[in-house]
């Protein structure tokens, strides 16, 4: 299975080179890891080192800061190569995601400082926007950070952050003024290394995506130069972060795709083998249903996701749309990881079979990167006008 349609315009040569590239690495230096990396709810760093070396996480980062100048294509392919061989566990669209907050909106200074760590996997990304009291509604965020001199002095905390446990870079919304409303807020950089008063939480026990290391982190007096601000003013944090939502939207459905795709393709392997009443679980007119309605809802899917690709490459993806695709994909991947779990019977409930834990990691996508109903919302709003 593959991420391209036949009409998919936006892939060229060097994007299904790239999916080669990257689906062979995957298998060697993924897939026979996954279960370790479960049990220690951890991706290993030297696998994050090995990806940059193998030149994959560069894709779509200018050259001049060590990547190879294409476009959020290449981003799209590794995040779907990742997700079709049953991983949500390494959080590269959270790295992704922080390298086009630099790479937008960063300094000069920023850029050369930051982006060669994010490509080479020597730095990994967080951005910290959720907080105990405060989920979607990010104009609600309490986390302050009050000048002092050349540097803010940063108080809050942060919780449910991918890539929080190891992150070396977190991007972390905070309010830098009283004012009410979008204006108060900003991006800002904290290094947990140069940063005294930030403090990581446990690694937090989930219910999917346990490879994936997930944090609470607390911001007491943290001091970090001004210099750090993401963007040339305060208070242009929110629309940074709504310019960007688009493609964090995105991404969810291609991760969405490329689980589907797992689930097909393990379901179809296990039901041809598996035998009851002396013929193939594959044989009943059922299990063939049910699998022609899961492959249509993938190859419909699909077609949507490159759909938003293509207007993605061209800088031309909206907020609404991209609230489609995050909100249909997630639902879809919800709907065929309970029918192929279901085809499994009693050993789909097994964790020692891959589709059990798909499943469980299936079911935060309708929530993270704006829940399913502020989805809805948004779409309505663009009906609504």
């Amino acid at each position: 299975m593959s991420l391209f349609t036949p009409t998919a315009t936006w892939a060229t040569d060097e994007h299904r080179m790239f999916a080669d590239m990257a689906g062979k690495f995957l298998d060697d230096a993924m897939v026979p890891n996954i279960e370790k990396w479960v049990k220690a709810g951890v991706v290993d760093r030297d696998f994050w080192r090995a990806a940059g070396e193998a030149g994959l996480m560069g894709g779509s980062i200018p050259e001049e800061h060590g990547g190879v100048g294409g476009d959020y294509g290449f981003d799209a392919v590794l995040l779907y190569e990742q997700t079709r061989r049953g991983d949500m566990g390494w959080g590269y669209g959270i790295q992704s995601i922080v390298a086009h907050y630099i790479t937008a909106y960063g300094s000069q200074e920023q850029k050369a400082r930051w982006l060669p760590g994010l490509v080479s996997g020597d730095i990994v990304g967080a951005i910290a926007m959720t907080e105990p009291g405060t989920g979607s509604d990010l104009q609600s965020v309490r986390t302050f950070a009050e000048k002092d001199g050349n540097h803010y002095k940063i108080n809050g905390s942060k919780i449910f952050i991918t890539n929080g446990q190891t992150a070396d870079l977190v991007i972390t919304v905070a309010k830098t003024s009283k004012e009410k409303g979008a204006k108060s807020i900003s991006l800002i950089a904290v290094e947990p290394k140069e940063a005294e008063g930030f403090r990581r939480g446990r690694n937090l026990e989930k219910l999917g995506m346990k490879a994936n290391d997930t944090a609470e982190l607390f911001y007491e007096d943290v001091r970090v130069p001004t210099s750090n601000l993401i963007g040339t003013e305060e208070g242009q944090g929110f629309y940074q972060l709504m310019k960007q939502l688009p493609w964090e939207r995105l991404l969810i459905a291609i991760q969405a795709l490329g689980a589907v795709d797992f689930a097909i393709e393990e379901t179809v392997k296990y039901v041809q083998e598996r035998k009851a009443f002396g013929q193939r679980v594959m044989d009943f007119q059922n299990t063939r249903f049910k699998l022609a309605e899961c492959k249509t809802k993938a190859e419909v899917l699909r077609s949507f996701v490159n759909d938003c690709t293509a207007r993605l490459v061209k800088g031309e993806l909206d907020a609404a749309t991209a609230s489609m695709a995050k909100y249909y994909g997630s639902e879809v991947q919800g709907q065929v990881m309970d029918d192929c779990l279901q085809l499994f019977g009693g050993y789909g409930f097994m964790m020692e079979y891959p589709i059990a834990r798909a499943y469980a990691d299936a079911r935060v996508q309708r929530i993270y990167g704006g829940t399913n109903e502020i989805m809805k919302e948004l779409i309505a709003r663009s009906i609504d006008v």
